[in-house]
């Protein structure tokens, strides 16, 4: 990471590598630059290239492909002679570089912000996409690119347009045929730069102009209602014909007016040509705060004006005027000079959660123990994307098994990943990466969804071998080293968000000013470039800040914190409208699923369910996606607008969706997979232990609370109710203390997890750490528990066979004013106890329920009793009592199963290891109720078992 003021790494300084790649290479390095084969020689000897343990080969597997264009044709990156480097790809204007479409060698739409582009043999059109439109039945929401005008140069008829620079967010492209003419524009910029040479200047006005200002060399003109200002190269003027307007050969540039009012703001920069643009970070773990400088470079000292995103200007730190664009993001606002800075807080990325004890430990060791017991733990043949989720599944595994005092599990997990991981980072074998030198990229074989063909979704699908890679580092650290297996995964890191341009090109994943990815290597659409899975690059992103802590790299580390806490400020904003400046009037969604670049669409790239539209950018979930959760309101929102959509609980992805919901309410996601988790199948990526640990810390520790930061970038603090959990972790090899903001402190042995509530796991570096002392939840119910005399005893969150400790009482929802006399509605509470045994005396249940809605009227709460008698999943006997109507007075009232019975099915038995399960609902009402629990006097049922 640079340092506040140090230059940045430009262009011109390409030779320039990092030390982990120039031992990649394994080549000469002459005055730090390093020599690469050349296309021929790579292809023919598909050496085989060491990097410590691991290794790549630099050229394809014989019968493998790299980038083609729609006809499956082999293509090159369409450069300049002069142009320097690796080819970038996934940018915004990627179709300049990647011609996906043999019949268009120039390139599609290109949606700069505020401007529009679209290239073409004469030179560049520019419009100004101000007017949204519904289009697919209401489904997307787009600003088409309409062209107002056209730069080029007089004669020119180019055969193709070439990239000849390029930076973080700006581009040159070029035209040669006749004369020469280069543009460069960028994200954010109102100019348009031109430099047209053995050819005059030439801007055609595709719609007829309204020409309101002519004078020394500007011209000011309206065209579709959008204003334009033209300035001839220095010392000439305008000629007019017709629409046209011509001036000598040289610099000129076009800018796309706020107003035109606003021509003296711009007059000063419009012969400030743009140079370059790059985003310098500075992560304070002390304070908790990340700030970027946005700079936008010119040949002068002169600056430019720039339009910044909602995401920026909302978090800007330097002036910002009162002028503003319309764009697909919302409203951007102009600062000038070049270059802004923008200060967020960052809010921790941990490597898992604490497990609690209220949860059942055993039966998470269960869970764990089926997915070992599993015949296949990878896809056959397996791709980078099944195999890295496979990886990222298994992962998430191996704290919660250390946190339970799983060891033999935990050590199991650990065997599988490495196995395969290794596998994967050695040339030769079914599965291994292949450097492409055209393209500068590292290939995974086999791939998949157009990994290699097309370039796209690197981050995606390596965020996951990643991820593993952390999780072994953090067990044994020896692994990682550089000279052991690390050197690879630092190759796939850099693949995906290099800092420096060697090898690889800078962020090749990331867009540093739209602040995410864009997943199409090529961008060929008339749309512009997209992005579908936010939370698969925010994966990546935690996953490099832990890898990059676990081997002691903080530019690493602070490169993951940069991509992680940048996205965080755009994804609820720009995909789930959360600010409310997003989505135009009339798109009647919530959500997107895809971004696109000139606008957004609640369709994804399959025919899927409203439950996918909404989970592609949720998942995976790992404890680096808290950040869904920054806002517990706006998560709560987004579930509640999924179920209206759907009208029922959702089907597909439960278990993605009850991690989303316990970001806003753990209590009823814990509820909804106590329900179901028997029954439900997972998620690909997921498992029923990682669901289950999740849920169930989530509900005792509350919602992420980012009122309160910490010196380290590895933490989170939770609320619920007046009580807070404190939770970090250190992948360090000394003992840390880490001071949150409100005073608390968190002495963290090396590489654990420490809370406040919970256990967290963690292994010392090198070897495996001392495992966590379990908890021991529903003592009474662990498998083959007896049942005692029958009586069970509610809580808030369970059923037991002893009382609590302290007074409380059990939340019953509301029922919103509906009928649900005798069918429990979603928001039903259930509690459960699982494991006991016990013989039918062949009586029947009774149960004793004080019960109390304060003074709502027409209230009534509702009980159905289940068994599952064997624990297999299916209930044998269902009982459901009559409702019981309270009254409009503070107070407990008794209901009891005196009130009868409405209906039951099937008949008793003994208890061999199964479940008693009591549901309690509001039958009528809008008025939440209680129930009594904890106390002699609280809520008691008793079963017809002993034993």
């Amino acid at each position: 990471m640079p340092e506040p003021g140090t230059p940045p790494h430009r262009r011109r300084r390409r030779g320039l590598l990092s030390a982990a790649a120039a031992f990649v290479c394994g080549a000469t390095a002459l005055a730090g630059a390093v020599v690469l084969p050349d296309r021929e020689s790579a292809a023919e000897s598909s050496a085989t290239v060491p990097v410590g343990t691991g290794s790549y080969t630099d050229a394809l597997p014989a019968g493998a492909t790299g980038p083609v264009d729609a006809d499956g044709n082999p293509v090159d990156p369409k450069v300049t002679d002069d142009y320097e480097g690796p080819a970038p790809t996934n940018e915004w204007w990627s179709s300049l570089i990647f011609q996906r479409y043999p019949g268009n060698p120039y390139g599609e739409n290109l949606f700069a912000h505020p401007a529009s582009y679209r290239p073409h043999a004469g030179g560049l059109e520019m419009g100004y996409p101000d007017e949204p439109q519904l289009v697919a039945d209401g489904l997307k929401y787009e600003y088409p690119h309409t062209a107002d005008l056209s730069l080029g140069a007089a004669g020119l008829d180019s055969p193709d347009t070439r990239v000849a620079d390029s930076d973080d967010w700006t581009v040159t492209a070029q035209w040669q045929g006749g004369p020469t003419l280069r543009v460069t524009i960028g994200q954010g910029l109102p100019f348009a730069h031109a430099e047209a040479e053995g050819g005059d200047a030439r801007v055609e006005f595709l719609a007829a102009p309204q020409v309101w200002h002519e004078a020394a060399g500007v011209v000011g003109a309206t065209a579709n209602g959008h204003h334009y200002a033209l300035f001839a190269p220095e010392g000439t003027s305008w000629a007019r014909s017709g629409d046209t307007f011509t001036a000598p050969a040289g610099h000129y540039s076009v800018a796309l007016l706020p107003s035109p009012e606003d021509l003296d703001t711009f007059a000063p920069y419009a012969h400030s040509a743009v140079t370059g643009s790059e985003v310098e970070y500075d992560y304070d773990e002390a304070a908790a705060t990340l700030t970027s400088t946005y700079r936008v470079e010119t040949e002068d000292s002169g600056g430019t004006p720039v339009a910044l995103y909602p995401h920026h200007w909302d978090n800007a730190v330097s002036e910002v005027t009162g002028m503003s664009y319309a764009s697909p993001r919302g409203e951007m606002r102009v600062a000038l000079g070049g270059s802004f800075t923008t200060e967020l807080a960052t809010h921790g990325i941990l490597p898992s959660l604490p497990t609690v004890d209220s949860a059942d430990h055993d039966r998470m060791r269960q869970l764990i123990d089926e997915v070992l017991a599993e015949e296949a733990h990878f896809p056959s043949p397996g791709d980078t994307y099944w195999d890295g989720k496979a990886l990222g599944r298994l992962a998430q595994l191996v704290p919660i098994a250390d946190s339970i005092g799983s060891t033999e599990a935990r050590d199991r997990l650990l065997e599988l990943l490495k196995a395969r991981m290794e596998e994967w980072l050695t040339a030769g074998g079914d599965r291994g990466f292949s450097y492409e030198e055209r393209w500068g990229t590292l290939f995974g074989y086999p791939d998949s969804f157009g990994a290699a063909t097309e370039v796209n979704d690197h981050d995606f699908h390596y965020g996951y071998f990643v991820t593993a890679a952390a999780t072994i580092a953090r067990y044994d650290r020896g692994w990682a080293d550089e000279d052991a297996w690390g050197g690879m995964i630092r190759l796939l890191i850099d693949d995906v968000a290099s800092t420096e341009e060697g090898m690889f090109p800078r962020l090749r994943s990331f867009s540093p000013y739209a602040g995410h990815g864009w997943a199409s290597g090529h961008a060929g659409f008339a749309a512009g470039n997209n992005q579908e899975s936010s939370s698969e690059g925010m994966h990546f992103a935690s996953a490099t800040a832990l890898f990059g802590a676990l081997t002691g790299d903080e530019e690493l580390r602070d490169l993951g914190v940069f991509l992680h806490t940048t996205q965080a400020s755009t994804v609820t904003r720009y995909w789930q409208n959360s600010d409310g400046g997003t989505f135009p009037e009339g798109f009647e969604h919530d959500v997107v699923g895809m971004v696109w670049g000139n606008g957004g669409d609640y369709r994804i790239w399959w025919d899927g369910g409203d439950e996918e539209h909404y989970g592609i950018n949720y998942l995976p979930i790992t404890a680096g996606s808290l950040y869904l959760g920054h806002d517990p309101e706006h998560a709560a929102a987004a579930h509640e607008s999924l179920l209206e959509r759907l009208g029922r609980q959702p089907q597909i992805w439960r278990d993605i969706h009850w991690a989303h919901r316990a970001l806003s309410d753990g209590d009823e996601a814990l509820r909804l997979f106590e329900e179901q988790w028997r029954s439900y199948e997972p998620e690909a990526g997921e498992s029923k232990a990682h669901t289950y640990q999740w849920v169930s810390t989530l509900a005792e520790a509350g919602t992420v609370d980012t009122s309160v930061t910490a010196d380290t970038a590895h933490y989170a603090v939770f609320t619920k109710g007046n009580e807070r959990t404190h939770t970090a972790f250190n992948p360090g090899t000394e003992p840390i203390t880490v001071s949150f903001s409100d005073g608390t402190e968190l002495e963290v042995a090396p590489g654990t997890l420490a809370s406040t509530r919970g256990e967290g796991g963690g292994g010392g570096p090198g070897e495996p750490g001392e495992p966590g002392e379990p908890g021991e939840p529903n003592e009474p119910g662990e498998p083959g528990s007896g049942v005692g005399d029958g009586l069970l005893y509610l809580s808030p969150t369970s059923l037991s066979t002893t009382p609590g400790d302290a007074e409380g009482s059990v939340s019953v929802a509301a029922g919103n004013g509906a009928n649900h006399d005798g069918t429990p509605p979603a928001n039903a509470t259930v509690l459960e106890l699982d494991g006991l045994t016990g013989a039918f005396d062949g009586g029947g249940t009774s149960f004793t329920l004080p019960v109390d809605a304060g003074s709502a009227v027409g209230s009534a709460v509702q009980v159905r009793v289940a068994y599952d008698f064997e624990g297999d999943g299916t209930d044998d006997r269902v009982e459901t009592y009559r409702y019981f109507a309270t009254d409009d007075l503070p107070g407990w009232e008794s209901y009891t199963e005196g009130q009868g019975m409405l209906d039951a099915q099937g008949s008793f038995a003994d208890l061999d290891g199964g479940s008693v399960r009591v549901t309690l609902w509001s039958a009528l009402g809008t008025g939440e109720s209680k129930v009594r629990t904890g106390t002699a006097e609280g809520a008691t049922v008793t079963v017809p078992f002993t034993g």
